[in-house]
């Protein structure tokens, strides 16, 4: 009897302790809103404060859930999916349009510590594209779907589905006719030099969430709206793993913006992992190597927001400005647009 009544205590104090642990561990969050031309000369005071206001409503809704002990999933599904709703960002509401006058959705989550994931692209008809995404990496066998089989996939998993003007909003529709029109003046040029004639502001929107929970899990999610007057069902960086989004539990979590194309040329975020785990070098150094010189120096424009096993973020950008906002236990929010 008292061997078993040991026993029993033993078990108590050892979960007890665990709980502890797991509450005293580090957690933090890093979410941004695109990279690109962010001139302030642009954007009103108002303006600015509508962009803050909602990089820190999405970055302490994730902060939430992990201060609540909630996984780092959950963390960046809820941050993402805020920031999709949200027409000041190219992702969901108020993504960009193709060519044709219609919006083409992509998106992708990985979960560092089963190193599942799951990707959407072109898809035209789900609210959410980052819950797809995750319902695609827990819900079947794959990773990626695309087109007419994604949304297939959507109804099967009885997710409700939207009219494409949904997504629609006057200022991205206006963007669209300015990059026609600049399309139509550069067309004696091969569709590649016209495309990358048009300014930065058309290749780039994005939205993306990181995190780290008190179990040590890591997480990443990115979705977006894609490029201004994109043609032939192009996909860009962020459903891709490894290019635009990943995560590897005890080396970091990333989720990038910027000219897409470059970044899957470059794997931009694994090789950034791949480098803090391989070299040893701190998350931070590698991504600021990655992004401020081995992209710089190939001409790709663009950044990231990464988080280590410890909670430490980084989040490097070359290019004007990025929306970004991070959160670490104990601590306020932090947002940003300029460097």
């Amino acid at each position: 009897m008292k061997s078993m009544y040991c026993a029993a205590l033993a078990l108590t104090l050892g979960a007890i302790s665990t709980q502890l642990q797991a509450q005293q561990n580090p957690f933090s969050i890093a979410i941004h809103g695109g990279a690109g031309t962010i001139s302030k000369a642009k954007l009103t005071p108002a303006q600015i404060a509508q962009y803050e206001a909602k990089l820190a409503e999405a970055v302490n809704a994730g902060y939430a859930v992990l201060e609540q002990g909630g996984s780092s999933l959950d963390a960046v599904s809820k941050a993402v999916t805020i920031l999709e709703a949200s027409p000041l960002f190219n992702a969901g509401v108020g993504a960009v349009y193709t060519y044709d006058g219609a919006h083409e959705l992509d998106a992708a989550i990985m979960d560092g510590k089963t190193l599942n994931a799951g990707a959407v692209a072109s898809v035209r008809h789900v609210k959410s594209p980052i819950q797809l995404a995750r319902l695609v990496m827990e819900e079947s066998p794959h990773v990626m779907l695309a087109g007419a089989g994604v949304e297939e996939f959507a109804i099967a998993q009885q997710l409700p589905l939207v009219t494409n003007d949904h997504f629609s909003t006057d200022s991205r529709y206006q963007s669209l006719l300015k990059a026609k029109e600049k399309l139509r003046k550069n067309q004696k040029h091969s569709h590649q030099a016209a495309v990358e004639a048009l300014p930065l502001d058309y290749k780039y929107g994005t939205v993306g969430a990181v995190a780290l929970d008190k179990s040590g899990n890591l997480a990443a999610a990115t979705s977006t709206g894609g490029m201004t007057a994109k043609r032939y069902g192009r996909v860009g960086d962020a459903p891709i793993i490894g290019a635009g989004t990943y995560a590897e539990n005890g080396v970091c979590a990333i989720s990038a913006t910027g000219h897409g194309e470059y970044f899957i040329r470059y794997q931009v975020a694994s090789d950034i992992c791949a480098r803090a785990k391989y070299q040893q070098q701190p998350l931070a150094k590698t991504a600021d190597v990655v992004i401020n010189q081995v992209l710089v120096e190939a001409g790709g424009s663009g950044g990231v927001i990464a988080v280590d096993a410890q909670g430490n973020v980084s989040m490097p950008f070359n290019s004007e400005g990025m929306y970004r906002a991070s959160r670490k236990s104990g601590e306020a929010a932090v947002v940003a647009i300029w460097k």
